[in-house]
């Protein structure tokens, strides 16, 4: 036998593409494989225990539809492509999330769905809800609010609102940005799939929320009403009208549900009521309603039921995962508290390090300058003593000006009592010459008018005597040989002897006076003189007063 027929044959495989919300796998798969042994490989890759939740959905003719687990894949009516693409949802809900979403990646597949029905407005939601929402869906992916990194903008790329939200209502962006971190700052504290827990608690309250909608009619003619499937039953709704039902079945109050080809019947438990009859436009549309309720109402009576050994070692393992988690949660809280005390004390030693090193910094400063101050002060102090020395040798010098001007004072004093002594005597003497002066005018004009009175007296005495010898001797000149004119000459010539004599006194009276008028102005000229000289040497004297007492 040949060594290549001891080789394994290798299966014929082709290849599937599974879409779940937030990844893609790729899987090579046996041609003989079951819907269920993908199913099973795709839970296994994903780490998901909690299976019945989920399915395979992929679109046909514009129809979704789930992969059957009992049949062989490539058997069923599938997309022809490569790789065949296979969306993996949760196709049915449970009635209390935080009761049956046992494993965190479970919860976390949940979330992602009902959070993207929402978005897609597939769920209705009001935008009060939707904005709580969206602030826990923040708190899942960002973790506790900080402002340090959490800043306006940062969740410019994340899809949080329903488009028809946006549009309701007038406000930007930031807007809405400060309306859901205003919720999302007070969440802290709060981890990812506690995060997540609260939006779904939340959204399972929402009338849509895990409700399938089939349009169908009470008769084969007119498609009027919705039928819809959740956890709870099955709802009649008008076409117009998704939350609130016309009609409902529960599943508890459900006897038998059938299906033939598009004619579905719902026959109540109590036989006395009405037996619920509809029609689809399909058959496949049939066939998957009635798929839908047989699950939905599997996983009812599994609820109501004593929880298999399965699920009660999930649901310890869940506890038992949640206490860990708690417990871990509450480590990493009192880790980060002590963090956060740390940080704030490394940041109060670093200020206080900081704010020691300023202390230091401006101690050194004031240092040198206390030192500058100490080199500048005994520069000064050696200045000042030089000057204390520059004016003690100056106020000894001072001192004796001062005791120069002193004596120059006092002797300034003594001549300047001297020379106003000099001063009066010489204002005395000017009064005295100015009376003399006065006097001597007055005698001048005295002498000049009795001079003028004598020379009046003497032409009249002329005149007359001239008179007296026309008189007389009126022949005298005919006869000068006459003896008695001889004594009349003597007579006369002791007249004119008289009067020449007067002549004389008047004329020496007349050089006296000249002569005493001259002496006069001479001394009046060297009094003059004097004063002068007396003026300059006051004008000295106070000079020399007026410098003392500038020096001083």
């Amino acid at each position: 036998m040949s060594i290549r027929g001891l080789k394994k044959k290798q299966p014929k495989t082709f290849k599937v593409r599974i879409i779940t919300v937030d990844a893609e796998m790729e899987f090579s798969c046996e041609m003989k494989w079951k819907g269920k042994d993908l199913f099973d490989l795709v839970c296994r890759a994903l780490g998901l225990r909690e299976t019945w939740f989920f399915g395979l959905q992929y679109t046909i003719k514009g129809m979704c539809t789930w992969l059957k687990m009992d049949k062989k894949v490539l058997d069923q009516e599938i997309p022809k492509e490569d790789p065949i693409s296979f969306h993996f949802l949760a196709k049915f809900y449970p009635e209390k999330v935080e009761e049956e979403l046992l494993q965190e990646i479970t919860q976390h597949l949940f979330f992602l769905q009902v959070k993207k029905q929402i978005l897609d407005e597939e769920i209705y939601c009001s935008p009060e809800a939707t904005v709580l929402l969206a602030s826990y869906a923040v708190q899942a992916k960002y973790g506790d609010y900080d402002p340090n990194f959490h800043g306006p903008g940062f969740l410019a790329h994340d899809e949080l609102l329903p488009k028809r939200v946006l549009r309701q209502y007038q406000l930007t962006a930031e807007m809405w940005e400060e309306k859901i971190t205003a919720w999302y700052a007070e969440h802290r504290g709060i981890a990812r799939d506690e995060a997540e827990m609260n939006y779904l608690k939340i959204a399972q309250d929402l009338e849509m929320y895990g409700v399938n909608y089939f349009p169908i009619a009470q008769n084969k003619n007119h498609t009027d009403l919705l039928l819809g499937v959740d956890a709870k039953g099955i709802h009649i709704y008008s076409i117009n009208n998704r939350f609130s039902p016309n009609k409902s079945f529960e599943w508890s109050s459900i006897r038998n549900i059938s299906c033939s080809e598009k004619e579905l019947t719902i026959k109540p438990l109590d036989k006395k009521a009405e037996v619920f009859k509809f029609f689809s436009s399909q058959l496949k549309v049939n066939k998957l309603i009635f798929q839908l309720c047989i699950g939905n109402h599997d996983l009812f009576m599994r609820r109501r039921k004593v929880d298999s050994i399965e699920i009660q070692q999930m649901k310890a393992q869940a506890r038992e995962e949640k206490a860990r988690k708690k417990m871990e949660n509450q480590r990493l809280a009192r880790e980060k508290q002590l963090r956060e005390e740390a940080e704030r004390a490394k940041e109060e030693l670093e200020r206080r390090l900081f704010q020691l090193e300023d202390e230091a910094r401006q101690a050194n400063e004031a240092l040198l300058r206390s030192q500058e101050a100490a080199e500048l002060l005994a520069e000064k102090a050696q200045i000042a003593e030089e000057e204390a020395k520059l004016l003690a040798q100056n106020a000894a010098e001072a001192e004796q000006e001062r005791q120069r001007l002193e004596i120059t004072a006092l002797k300034s004093k003594e001549e300047k009592r001297l020379m106003e002594q000099k001063m009066r005597e010489a204002e005395l003497i000017a009064v005295k010459l100015v009376k003399e002066s006065d006097r001597r005018a007055k005698e001048a004009e005295h002498l000049k008018q009795d001079l003028h009175d004598a020379r009046e007296a003497e032409r009249k005495a002329k005149q007359k005597l001239l008179d007296i010898t026309r008189l007389n001797y009126p022949h005298m000149a005919k006869y000068p040989q006459y003896s008695p004119g001889d004594s009349r000459d003597a007579n006369l010539d002791k007249g004119s002897t008289k009067l020449d004599l007067k002549d004389i006194d008047l004329k020496r009276l007349s050089f006296e006076i000249e002569r005493e008028r001259l002496d006069y102005l001479e001394k009046s000229r060297k009094f003059e003189d004097r004063l002068k000289e007396l003026k300059s040497e006051i004008h000295a004297l106070k000079l020399e007063e007026k410098q003392a007492g500038l020096h001083s």
